[in-house]
């Protein structure tokens, strides 16, 4: 099982929140799942100075790369074409913060 820090920046063009906003509710519905399966630990949206969202920040867990690459696939903010440039780093969510990770369901 591995951990990863994914950072999403929406497009700049002037459509880019309309499509964030077509998209949002199955993006939240698969976040939804993806907690439940222990796949998501966290998420966010990333703000402008004015407080509008303009991207997304996620630390996920997954066995590996591949299958991270493969539930990004189905990612509405990937298939919608709301997130314009992804950047994905591995990480390990440090002692101090244990108590926030899932348990894997069985």
């Amino acid at each position: 099982i591995m951990q990863f820090v994914v950072i999403a920046y929406d497009g700049q063009d002037d459509k880019a929140l309309e499509r964030r906003m077509s998209a949002r509710e199955e993006h939240l519905k698969l976040s939804d799942e993806a907690v439940r399966k222990g796949e998501q630990i966290i998420g966010a949206a990333l703000l402008s100075k004015d407080e509008i969202m303009q991207g997304s920040v996620m630390i996920v867990d997954f066995e590996n790369r591949a299958a991270l690459d493969e539930w990004l696939k189905n990612e509405p903010y990937v298939k919608g074409k709301v997130w314009d440039k992804i950047e994905i780093f591995p990480c390990k969510i440090g002692p101090s913060f244990q108590h926030i990770v899932p348990e894997k369901p069985i």
